[in-house]
């Protein structure tokens, strides 16, 4: 630390994001990415606005509004285009939290939103998820503050019903209600359905999982027009060329290329589906996730070990030191063909115990 560094952020812990190997033989299953390249639309569309960099971005990213807006159903002021869905919820922690209004989220779940209250000098109001690990709906009904919910969860994975979600929003209508959905194409139900019966609902997506531009950051989020204006607020005076050109072009050839998002979407949920199923008959505990990625612990072997292990015969899993999920493992759903890499490495791993 520098001794330049304001004290209010001396004790700031930033988000530790999950490791970018630069060993190109590694399988890598440890940051939710996607198996598949993006869409051969997308990938085009950008190599054409490479053309034009020497101009700014259109600040109200028009075209690419409409088309997300027209694809959800909802008017083009009812969405805000972001660098990534984490930005959105940036945004969101400036507009709507302050030192009278906490952030209410749960003890195990996305990390940046722990990192974003401390950074905005925000008081967390934290509801212990319950020991099955599924969201204490009263706890969230019952808290002051703006709620901020990843649905389906990481890194459980698990999803709570839509009813659930509608039981906390309408608990307490002058507040505002976050629902993360970063994993609703896996299995999920959209809150986005909700947003004509409820004005104090932003439901985020992003396009890093489920459309395969993790590299590229792009995200939105959905709300009433009004909490949109308020969002724009905070992003004109942040950054308004918050998007780039390349990536505005990708994610309007994501947008024309529906068809191809769906069929990766399927393959990635039956590749779920085979490897839990596998990993059942090793012995492996698992909760049923909805997302692309596997939550999993084994009663005779520690979970850290597992991770050690595996990274030793080349593949490349995310392990947590949190107290209540130090014995599990997130495990990104890649191709089948690493799926079954992964499997061999487990039994080889189990038989060795």
């Amino acid at each position: 630390m520098s001794g330049f560094l304001s004290k209010r952020l001396s004790s700031l812990i930033p988000y530790t994001p999950g490791e970018q190997p630069k060993m190109l033989d590694l399988i890598k299953l440890n940051t939710n990415e996607s198996p598949f390249p993006p869409s051969p639309k997308a990938q085009k569309a950008a190599a054409e606005a490479a053309k034009r960099l020497e101009l700014y971005p259109d600040p109200q990213c028009r075209r690419l509004t409409q088309a997300v807006a027209s694809n959800l159903g909802l008017d083009p002021d009812q969405v805000l285009m972001t660098n990534g869905s984490d930005e959105i919820l940036y945004f969101a922690f400036l507009a709507f939290c302050d030192s009278d209004t906490p952030a209410v989220m749960a003890d195990i779940t996305y990390g940046f939103y722990k990192v974003y209250a401390d950074l905005c000098g925000v008081k967390k109001n934290v509801i212990p998820l319950k020991d099955d690990f599924t969201v204490d709906v009263d706890g969230f009904c019952n808290a002051e503050g703006t709620v901020f919910l990843a649905n389906p969860n990481a890194p459980t994975g698990l999803l709570l019903p839509l009813c659930d979600v509608e039981r906390i929003l309408s608990s307490k209508p002058d507040r505002v209600v976050l629902v993360d959905e970063a994993y609703v194409d896996f299995g999920g139900e959209s809150a986005i359905k909700l947003l004509d019966r409820y004005d104090n609902l932003i439901v985020t997506r992003t396009f890093s999982k489920s459309r395969s531009m993790a590299g590229a950051r792009l995200g939105f989020g959905a709300a009433s027009k009004e909490l949109i204006g308020d969002l724009n607020t905070v992003k004109y005076s942040i950054n308004p060329y918050n998007i780039n050109s390349m990536t505005m072009a990708a994610g309007l050839g994501v947008m024309a290329d529906e068809e191809y998002t769906l069929e990766n979407c399927r393959s990635i949920i039956s590749n779920r589906e085979y490897t839990c199923a596998e990993l059942k008959k090793m012995g492996f505990t698992l909760t049923d996730s909805k997302t692309n990625f596997i939550f999993c612990a084994h009663p005779d072997v520690d979970g850290s070990e597992i991770y050690s292990r595996l990274r030793e015969k080349g593949i490349l899993v995310r392990h947590f030191d949190q107290e209540r999920i130090k014995n599990h493992n997130r495990i990104t759903v890649g191709s089948l063909e690493q799926m079954q890499s992964l499997l061999k490495a487990l039994e080889e791993i189990l038989k060795e115990k």
